[in-house]
Formats: structure tokens, C-alpha cells, sequence
């Protein structure tokens, strides 16, 4: 009896709904011969799925450790391991299970691809720099794999984000407890015992604190001066500071720690610190890394105040009026003392204008160096005072910074010279600079007849700074009642060959990058 193909599929309730076809003549008979049908198959069905159970529970007993899910979770049915088509029937998925068991394959790829998801997760690593991977930012959790959670990025350790224990917090309990025991107020008869205290001793003993704070405060500020003390004994001893010398050794000034080379004017409370934290970029000094980490975190400074009057690449020159921004200039004044034998200058920036030199990154504008210049000069100083800073010597940039001073000189259409006396390491860099200068202009000069005047009105040299240039290089001769200048044709040749070393550099100022026009008045 012809019949249409039979379309199975696992209802809901897990019972087999089976859609018989008929024949074209609906009759009784042809009914009941579908009933028992539709009875015969079921309890196939049934059989298969006894035997399917069956064999699972022995493959079971066979392998203690059954596969588990990404999630650490046993798989809960087949759709774990497999995803089927919805139209696939129940008992064409068992069959194809159990063939696959007769042919001797089994499912271990799965188990190995579930546990390359385990492991997986276990290998990844966080994508900060020098980071483990170990701790989060919330203290919840052992690792962390994302920048978001990274102590590390967010100038944390993984101990400061956990969260406080129990015994921690029973000390907090126990400390707010003691801290409340403070005196509300001094009485006047304490008050009147501290200002006599006061008056007899002045500064030459340290003023009565009892009753300021809680007994427990107090015992901490008297540990913590015991400490320090003991740590400045140690380096007397060691001969490292002597009393009234300078404390500063160190300052931490962005990603450098620098030492210091000279004292500098700082306040006493700072001054006396072996140790300074700087803002790189408003140059605002504190006392611990705490307060600068907590200061970098709302400084919105991200390049020096003024107006940005070069840029070529990542290299700018700001230029900055020691009126308008008085605490950065005078900041950078007690910066500069650090590294400067000969400098004067720290409080009084009102006359000067100051000349900021920076390179930019993802971060921000990093100072390089500065100088600095009157803004009336009687002798037509250009530089006041230049700084290179540590961290960029002996990279081109001190050449740079002068060269940058001479060029506003000829935009002014002036002859500069830099302040005296010039510290050791500033003579040895102007040296330098007129040196190529004289020679640039000697390699260029074609003609027969050479003047100082001429040669100082192309190059904004003052002309006592190129003849002490020309007689250091012994290029001047006195000769007949007239003084020569010698074209030693050895030294431009090393000229030329310095130069060539270094034609990829990018440590030049570009006149066409100047965006700039002399200040008019005060």
C-alpha cells in the first residue's frame, strides 16, 4: 500500500509523535493497521533507547572523569557535545551515535576541545607591560586579563586592591575607638602654657603637642620621628649629608629619577627631604609618592602654559611669560638650580619670558630643557639662562635650544649673546655651536674679501663671540697691520664629515615652522 515519507521527530515530553500517512481510502481497517503499526515501532524505539542508556552507563563506569564544559559543568545532554538540525529525528541521532561507537570512533576530540577552552583561559595574559596577571582592580578575584582590571595599569599593586580582612577591619574599629578619645579643645590654662613655652624657647625646641590629638596619634608621629632620625644618623655617618648642605639627592620626575647636582632654594619643609616628587608637566613639587600619584591623578596639565610658537614633529617650543604664569616659571626656576652652578634667578620671573622645549608622545609634551630672556635687554642678551635636562644630554637638543635662541634674534633683526658668566657645560655648548656656525658660513663663502660685521649680521652672533670663536680654532692671523682670517680647509672638511654622520637627524631647528612675533612692551 503506497505511503508518503514518514517525518519523526522528539516532542517535548520526550514521546515519539509519529504522523502515519493513509491511504487514499480513509477505511477502519487501514486505521487499525496504522495503531498497530504505530505500537510495534514505539516499542522498537523504546528498545534502542534502553540500549543506548545501557551502553552510556558502561562507557560511564569506563572513564572516571567525565568530559566537562568551559564552564567547569558536566554536559547535560547531547546538545552540550553536539548541536543537531531541529529536523533531524530522535531516532536517527541515537542511530548515528551508535554507529559511531560500532566503528570503533568515539568523541575524544570534543573532550580535548573543551579542554583547550580551559586552558585557554588559564594562558591568557594581561596586556600591560610587566604584569603577571595576578590580583584585579575590584580585589575579588585571584587574576585579571584585561587592562581594565589591571592593578598594575592603574598605578596600583595587587595587595592595595584587596579588599581589607577581618582583622584589618577589628583595627580600624579599634583605632576610630582611640581617636575618639581626643580633647575637644585646649583650656585656657594649656593655652597660656604653650605660648609661655613658646615665647621661652622660640624655634630652638620643638612645641608642647600634648592634648593636640588622640594618645594614639601622637604615639605614631613620635615613631615616625624616631625613624627618620635614625635614618639621618645613618648617613652622616656615611658622610653622605652634612648639616645646612643640601638633602635633595634625588628628584622623581616622570618616568626618570634623577639626581641633583647643586642646592637649590626650595622651602625648608621640602629642602630638608632626601627626596622630591615633580609633576612633569606643571612641575608642582610634593613630599611622597602618594601625594604626586594622587596629584597626576586630576592634573590636567598636559603641556606647558603659554603659546606654542614651534612645532616640527613631536619637538615644540612654548613660549611662556613669567608674568602671566608665575608659579609654573618660578617652578622651573628652582628646577633648573638643581643642575645649574651659576643661576640667581628663582623668585623674580616677572621680567623674563621663558622658552619651553618639549617632545610629545601619547602622554603629553615631556619637558626637554628651556631658557630663558629678558624681555628689555640693555646689552641685547638673548638667553638669560638655558637648561638642558639630564635625561636629554648629549642628544642635540642643548644645540637645539640655542639654536632656537638665535633664530628669534634674527626674527628681531638683533645681534644676541648669551648672558655671563655661562657655566661650564653652557661655554662648552656655545663653543660648539659657534664653531659649525663660523664654519657653515666659511664652507658657504665664495667670495675673496670677508668681514666679521657681515659674517655677524647673517648669523645674529654677537661679533666678540666669533672672534674669541676664530682665535680658539686659530683661524686669526695678525699680519702687516691687518688681521687675517684663515680658511683652514682640514676643519670644514671634519665639519662636513660630522655632518654627514648625522644628516638623518632630526635635531635641527626649521626657520619655516616659526610661528612667532616679537613682543611688543613689558
Amino acid at each position: 500500500m503506497p505511503r508518503r515519507k514518514r517525518n519523526a521527530g522528539s516532542s517535548s515530553d520526550g514521546t515519539e509523535d509519529s504522523d502515519f500517512s493513509t491511504d487514499l481510502e480513509h477505511t477502519d481497517s487501514s486505521e487499525s493497521d496504522g495503531t498497530s503499526r504505530r505500537s510495534a515501532r514505539v516499542t522498537r524505539s523504546s528498545a534502542r533507547l534502553s540500549q543506548s542508556s545501557q551502553e552510556a552507563k558502561n562507557t560511564a563506569d569506563h572513564d572516571e572523569s567525565p568530559p566537562r564544559t568551559p564552564t567547569g559543568n558536566a554536559p547535560s545532554s547531547e546538545s552540550d557535545i553536539d548541536i543537531s538540525s531541529p529536523n533531524v529525528s530522535h531516532d536517527e541521532s541515537i542511530a548515528k551515535d551508535m554507529s559511531l561507537k560500532d566503528s570503533g570512533s568515539d568523541l575524544s576530540h570534543r573532550p580535548k576541545r573543551r579542554r583547550f577552552h580551559e586552558s585557554y583561559n588559564f594562558n591568557m595574559k594581561c596586556p600591560t607591560p610587566g604584569c603577571n596577571s595576578l590580583g584585579h582592580l575590584t580585589g575579588k578575584h585571584e587574576r585579571h586579563f584585561s587592562i581594565s582590571g589591571c592593578p598594575l595599569y592603574h598605578n596600583l599593586s595587587a595587595d592595595e586592591c584587596k579588599a581589607p580582612s577581618d582583622r584589618q577591619l577589628r583595627y580600624k574599629e579599634k583605632v576610630a575607638e582611640l581617636r575618639k578619645k581626643r580633647n575637644s579643645g585646649l583650656s585656657k590654662e594649656q593655652k597660656e602654657k604653650y605660648l609661655e613655652h613658646r615665647q621661652t624657647y622660640g624655634n630652638t625646641r620643638e612645641p608642647l603637642l600634648e592634648n593636640l590629638t588622640s594618645e594614639y596619634d601622637l604615639d605614631l608621629f613620635r615613631r615616625a620621628q624616631a625613624r627618620a632620625s635614625e635614618d639621618l644618623e645613618k648617613l652622616r655617618l656615611q658622610g653622605q649629608i652634612t648639616e645646612g648642605s643640601n638633602m635633595i639627592k634625588t628628584i622623581a620626575f616622570g618616568r626618570y629619577e634623577l639626581d641633583t647636582w647643586y642646592h637649590s632654594p626650595y622651602p625648608e619643609e621640602y629642602a630638608r627631604l632626601g627626596r622630591l616628587y615633580m609633576c612633569e608637566f606643571c612641575l608642582k613639587y610634593m613630599k611622597s609618592q602618594t601625594i604626586l600619584r594622587r596629584h597626576m591623578a586630576k592634573c590636567v596639565w598636559k603641556h606647558p602654559p603659554g603659546d606654542e610658537i614651534y612645532r616640527k614633529g613631536s619637538i615644540s617650543v612654548f613660549e611662556v611669560d613669567g608674568k602671566k604664569n608665575k608659579i609654573y616659571c618660578q617652578n622651573l626656576c628652582l628646577l633648573a638650580k638643581l643642575f645649574l652652578d651659576h643661576k640667581t634667578l628663582y623668585y623674580d620671573v616677572e621680567p623674563f619670558l621663558f622658552y619651553v622645549m618639549t617632545e610629545a608622545d601619547n602622554t603629553g609634551c615631556h619637558l626637554i630643557g628651556y631658557f630663558s630672556k629678558e624681555k628689555n635687554s640693555f646689552l641685547n642678551y638673548n638667553v638669560s639662562c638655558i637648561l638642558t635636562m639630564p635625561q636629554y644630554m648629549r642628544q642635540g637638543y642643548g644645540k637645539m635650544l640655542i639654536d632656537f635662541s638665535y633664530l628669534l634674534s634674527k626674527v628681531e633683526e638683533k645681534v644676541g649673546s648669551p648672558e655671563r658668566p655661562l657655566s661650564d657645560l653652557g661655554l662648552i655648548s656655545y663653543r660648539s655651536y659657534w664653531k659649525e656656525v663660523l664654519l657653515r658660513y666659511l664652507h658657504n663663502f665664495q667670495g675673496k674679501e670677508i668681514s666679521i660685521k657681515e659674517i655677524s649680521q647673517e648669523t645674529a652672533v654677537n661679533p666678540v663671540d666669533i672672534v674669541s670663536t676664530l682665535q680658539a680654532l686659530q683661524m686669526l692671523k695678525y699680519w702687516k697691520g691687518k688681521h687675517l682670517v684663515l680658511k683652514r680647509q682640514d676643519l670644514i672638511d671634519e665639519w662636513i664629515a660630522k655632518e654627514a654622520k648625522r644628516s638623518n637627524s632630526n635635531k635641527t631647528m626649521d626657520p619655516s615652522c616659526l610661528k612667532w612675533t616679537p613682543p611688543k612692551g613689558t
